[in-house]
């Protein structure tokens, strides 16, 4: 009688180590397509107004003045590897009236992007916010985002 009670075991084991293989394999082709990268952050100010400062998830923390556009060298934000259609973030800034600051928080689109790069913000009137993935700084004619001409 004990032959017969180990032998459905004998079956059930290598099924089961071969279920979870299968699902580790499976796992891991997952997560190499979400990897992230790691990037800096620039701000481009096409308003007229002062950013005290600005973030992209939790990282960031730099400010910009009115008409400004810096380098991406705020430390130290990451991104998916690959775009993905509906990629959103967190953009929070300080842009204050006076004296006072005015935290405003908006959650917006990446735009698509091909490689990885530095992560730019871009800020325009009526609180629109843009965000960029690139390796090409503001200041390039190939950054993605026109600069805005401060009027005169």
């Amino acid at each position: 009688m004990s032959a017969m009670f180990y032998k459905p075991f004998s079956l059930l084991i290598p099924t089961i180590l071969t279920v979870v293989i299968v699902g580790c394999t499976s796992t891991s082709t997952q997560t190499q397509a979400t990897d992230s990268a790691p990037a800096q952050i620039g701000i481009v100010n096409h308003t007229g107004n002062f950013i005290y400062s600005a973030s992209v998830d939790g990282a960031g923390g730099g400010g910009m003045d009115r008409w400004g556009a810096g380098v991406a060298n705020i430390c130290c934000a990451k991104i998916p590897r690959i775009w993905y259609a509906g990629m959103k973030v967190r953009v929070r800034w300080d842009m204050p009236e006076g004296h006072t600051h005015v935290v405003k928080e908006k959650v917006v689109d990446v735009e698509r992007y091909d490689t990885t790069g530095s992560i730019y913000i871009h800020f325009f009137p009526n609180d629109e916010v843009r965000v960029v993935v690139t390796s090409v700084v503001p200041y390039n004619p190939a950054h993605p985002i026109k600069l805005t001409e401060q009027p005169q």
